[in-house]
């Protein structure tokens, strides 16, 4: 499995491999130093998301992840989508403001009451 993407990837010329790590713990620290677009790690457990791919993934919402498990001649591909939402909002200063601070009507108020205990 690993030959095969390996050959896949320096077959196609809009591909660079930035580098390779034998030690996962560092997976965190060279994804924060090179920010590639692509990250190949190795996945023990089909059934569970890795957990760097959640970490990764929060920090680099942009990246792809291809998760290899060689043995059972599996790869999973993970990334990261944007939901977008809609939501009415009140035709006033404060419902524009809450819109703009991303507060949907229920929890307006909430937020209002925050940003007063902050100022005072």
């Amino acid at each position: 499995m690993r030959e095969l993407v390996l050959d896949a990837i320096s077959a196609d010329p809009d591909i660079e491999v930035m580098g390779e790590i034998q030690d996962d713990t560092k997976i965190a620290e060279i994804v924060n130093e090179l920010h590639p677009d692509c990250v190949v790690i190795g996945l023990d457990h089909s059934d569970r998301r890795p957990s760097i791919c959640d970490q990764l993934l929060d920090q680099h919402p942009h990246l792809k992840i291809l998760a290899l498990a060689a043995e059972r001649n599996t790869s999973i591909c993970y990334w990261a989508t944007m939901n977008i939402r809609s939501n009415r909002v009140e035709t006033s200063e404060q419902g524009i403001l809450n819109a703009l601070r991303g507060m949907g009507p229920a929890d307006a108020g909430v937020y209002v009451q925050a940003i007063n205990k902050k100022v005072q």
